[in-house]
């Protein structure tokens, strides 16, 4: 694996809807960092899965990734709750996770020449994929402001779904990603626990510019 001298690495891990998505936008824009949002990854490729049923395998997988683009990730379908279930069924293969990890630790270690470096946010970034980062930060949020946070944004998108089938999809999401075999979400003793269920937007990120700013000045 190639990688780039002098580079700032920001690994973030989190439950779903915790809000380490808006943070590492944040902290990507204010520290010129390439941001890779690792779930939409497994997104993509769940979203693959529905729609070749027939043709889906491990060679149809490594052909997308080989010619990946990040504006595949903008695109609004991801966010269904079908393709999030989809996503994290696949996440368990570890055939998948091994064809993800190598593009993941290239965008980690070797990203574009125009930026400082990188930051990743996912399940098991801080745990595998980036485990020698700069900075690594566990964001969460109790289960109740995360569903109410995610029953928001569908409703913004105009998806017709219920708050108790957001409930319930979440809680699934959370016992999937904690207990699954390769890769499951954990605090790890060296990442910074911040929780985000009392705390602003701005807030957040203050609290995590504080803390990089006084490492990166020393």
């Amino acid at each position: 694996m190639k990688k780039r001298d002098n580079i700032i690495t920001v690994a973030i891990d989190s439950p779903a809807a915790a809000g380490a998505g808006t943070q590492a936008k944040m902290i990507a824009k204010k520290y010129n960092l390439f941001y890779l949002d690792t779930g939409k990854i497994y997104r993509f490729i769940g979203k693959l899965k529905l729609d070749n049923k027939k043709r889906f395998s491990y060679n149809l997988i490594k052909r997308k990734i080989r010619d990946f683009k990040l504006s595949y990730l903008k695109n609004k379908s991801l966010l269904s709750n079908e393709v999030a279930l989809s996503a994290s069924r696949i996440a368990k293969d570890k055939k998948i996770r091994d064809i993800v990890h190598k593009f993941q630790q290239k965008c980690a270690y070797n990203p574009p020449k125009k930026y400082r470096g990188s930051i990743l946010d996912g399940r098991d970034i801080i745990t595998i994929q980036v485990k020698d980062a700069m900075f690594k930060f566990y964001i969460t949020a109790s289960l109740e402001v995360r569903v109410k946070r995610r029953y928001n944004e569908y409703k913004k998108l105009n998806k017709k779904i219920t708050y108790m089938e957001v409930y319930k999809s979440l809680k699934n999401r959370d016992k999937s990603d904690k207990n699954r075999k390769y890769g499951p979400l954990k605090k790890t003793k060296d990442s910074i626990l911040i929780n985000t269920s009392k705390l602003s937007k701005k807030a957040c990120f203050k609290k995590i510019k504080d803390i990089m700013d006084k490492k990166l000045n020393n």
